[in-house]
C-alpha cells in the first residue's frame, strides 16, 4: 500500500507542477484535464501526507521508550503512543477506501428520468413526489436542478420528468436510485380508504460531455412543434419545443421547457449525449453480469429497489435490507442516511473484492 500511496503523492506533485507550466496554462483542455485529476487524488494525498507524520511520531516516540527516561517522562511517551496508534489505524482503513477503484463517472453531474409506471394516475402524483424529494436533496447538497422536460398528468403528477442535476459528486450519490419505487398508501383517487400499491421507475444516467461523445449533424434528424400542457394541448402557438432523433441508434430526446427553440435543442442534444452513453455503459456492464455488486442490486432498472409506506410512515431499501421510520424526513430530502449506508454498502464489497483478489 505504501508503494501505491507514494505514486499517488509522486503525481499530486507533479500535476502541481504541470498547472504552473505556462503551456498548460494557455491549453484549457490541458489545463482542466490536469486540475480535474490533482481534484481527484486531494484526499487521499492529504490523508497519506498525515499518515505519514503519524508513522514518523509513532517511530520517534517507541525510540524514546528505549532510552533512559524518568517515571514522568515513560508515562508522557506511553500516552503519546497509545494516542497515536489507534489514529493510525484510522488512517489506514481510510486510506483502503480512498485507495478503492472509483467510478470514472463519479464527479460527473446526472440526468434524471422519472416516469409513472404501474398504478396510473397514482403513479404519475408519485412520480413527483419523487421529483421533489430529488429536487431538495440537491439543494441539501448545494447542487442545482434544472428541468429539461415534463409531461404533467390531469391530476398534476408527472407521466415523465427529465431534468438534470449539476454539482460536484453528484452521480456517485444519485447512482444508487435507478430502479423501480414503489409506494403503498390509500390514494387521492380512491373513495374506498383502500391501500394501493404503485410504482414509478427512476433512471440516473451521468451527464454525457462533448468529448465523451460526438453527434454529427449528418446523424441526426431536427423536427419542431409547439409546446404542449396537461392532456397534450398547445401552450403557445411558436413552435420552440424540438425532438432530436440520432439516425443511427434511433435514440429520440425531446425538450420544450426552454427560454426558446436553440435553448431546447441544446437540451435535447445533451439528453441524446447521455442516452447514447448510457446504453455503451450498460452494454460494458452486462459483459461482466455476473462480477455485479450483489448488496446493491444488479443494475437492472426494472428491479424494485425501495418502497414507501405511507401507513407505517416507513421506507425499504430492499437491496441492503435498510428500514427507516421517517417517511416525510425522507420525502423531504434528508436522504443521508440512505445514501451513506448505500455508499457503505459499495465500499465494504469492493473491499471484500479487493482482499480475495
Amino acid at each position: 500500500m505504501l508503494d501505491r500511496l507514494q505514486a499517488l503523492a509522486d503525481r499530486y506533485e507533479k500535476l502541481s507542477e504541470l498547472l504552473c507550466d505556462p503551456d498548460v496554462v494557455n491549453d484549457s483542455s490541458r489545463l482542466r484535464s490536469y486540475a480535474k485529476e490533482q481534484s481527484d487524488l486531494e484526499e487521499a494525498y492529504q490523508a497519506y501526507l498525515e499518515y505519514k507524520s503519524v508513522l514518523e511520531q509513532l517511530a520517534d516516540a517507541r525510540a524514546l521508550l528505549e532510552d533512559k527516561l524518568d517515571d514522568e517522562m515513560h508515562e508522557m511517551v506511553k500516552l503519546e503512543i497509545e494516542e497515536l496508534a489507534p489514529r493510525q489505524a484510522e488512517l489506514e482503513e481510510r486510506i483502503r477506501i480512498l485507495m478503492l477503484p472509483k467510478d470514472p463517472n463519479d464527479g460527473k453531474n446526472v440526468i434524471v428520468e422519472i416516469r409513472g409506471a404501474a398504478g396510473g394516475e397514482e403513479a404519475n402524483l408519485f412520480a413527483a413526489e419523487l421529483y421533489r424529494m430529488y429536487a431538495k436533496y440537491a439543494d441539501s447538497q448545494g447542487w442545482r436542478t434544472e428541468m429539461l422536460e415534463s409531461s404533467v398528468s390531469d391530476l398534476g403528477g408527472f407521466k415523465e420528468v427529465i431534468f438534470t442535476i449539476s454539482g460536484s459528486g453528484a452521480y456517485s450519490k444519485m447512482k444508487f436510485e435507478s430502479g423501480a419505487h414503489r409506494v403503498q398508501r390509500v390514494p387521492e383517487t380512491e373513495s374506498g380508504g383502500r391501500i394501493h400499491t404503485s410504482t414509478s421507475t427512476v433512471v440516473v444516467m451521468p451527464e454525457a460531455e462533448e468529448l465523451d461523445i460526438e453527434i454529427l449533424d449528418k446523424d441526426i434528424r431536427v423536427d419542431t412543434f409547439c409546446s404542449s400542457g396537461a392532456g397534450g394541448q398547445s401552450v403557445n402557438t411558436t413552435k420552440s419545443a424540438v425532438r432530436v432523433m440520432h439516425i443511427p441508434t434511433g435514440i429520440i430526446a425531446t425538450c420544450q421547457d426552454g427560454k426558446s427553440q436553440n435553448d431546447n435543442k441544446a437540451k435535447a442534444l445533451q439528453v441524446l449525449r447521455t442516452r447514447i452513453m448510457d446504453i455503451k455503459i450498460q452494454e460494458e456492464e452486462a459483459k461482466y453480469a455476473g462480477e455485479r455488486r450483489e448488496k446493491i442490486g444488479t443494475g437492472d432498472r426494472s428491479e424494485r429497489i425501495r418502497t414507501y409506506n405511507f401507513p407505517q410512515s416507513r421506507v425499504t431499501d430492499h437491496r441492503i435490507g435498510l428500514t427507516l421510520h421517517k417517511l416525510d424526513s425522507v420525502l423531504n430530502g434528508d436522504m443521508n442516511d440512505i445514501v451513506n449506508a448505500l455508499t457503505l454498502a459499495e465500499q465494504t464489497d469492493l473491499l471484500a473484492r479487493e482482499n480475495m483478489a
